[in-house]
């Protein structure tokens, strides 16, 4: 069974940075594609960034390219999500995913329960 957990989401000023990790917990990480979405209020969930197993792929959406990197770590079993330059338009509940195959939808099979980042203007 995959357990995903979230942390490092806060409240940061316009322009400041967080870093967001995931820990995953079960077997085979790196077997697992890994997914960070965000849902702001009265809005759907939306794709943010995503790497392959190896991290050799990685993608993001353009409203964040530039100001996001996402990477992970095999050894801890845990990705990141560095973001930068943050605008308030960024204000969401940032979820983690993983699946077996790498995606753009939300239709991973494993979800996090979301971390909280709140941007002031």
């Amino acid at each position: 069974q995959v357990q995903l957990v979230e942390s490092g989401g806060g409240l940061v000023q316009a322009g400041g940075s967080l870093r967001l990790s995931c820990a995953f917990s079960g077997r085979s990480f790196s077997n697992y594609a890994m997914g960070w979405f965000r849902q702001a209020p009265g809005k759907e969930r939306e794709f943010v960034a995503v790497i392959s197993w190896s991290g050799g792929i990685r993608d993001y959406t353009d409203s964040v390219k530039g100001r996001f990197t996402i990477s992970r770590d095999d050894a801890k079993k845990t990705v990141y999500l560095q973001m930068n330059n943050l605008k308030p338009e960024d204000t969401a509940v940032y979820y983690c995913a993983a699946d077996l195959r790498l995606s753009h939808r939300p239709q991973y099979a494993y979800w996090g329960q979301g971390t909280q980042v709140t941007v002031s203007s």
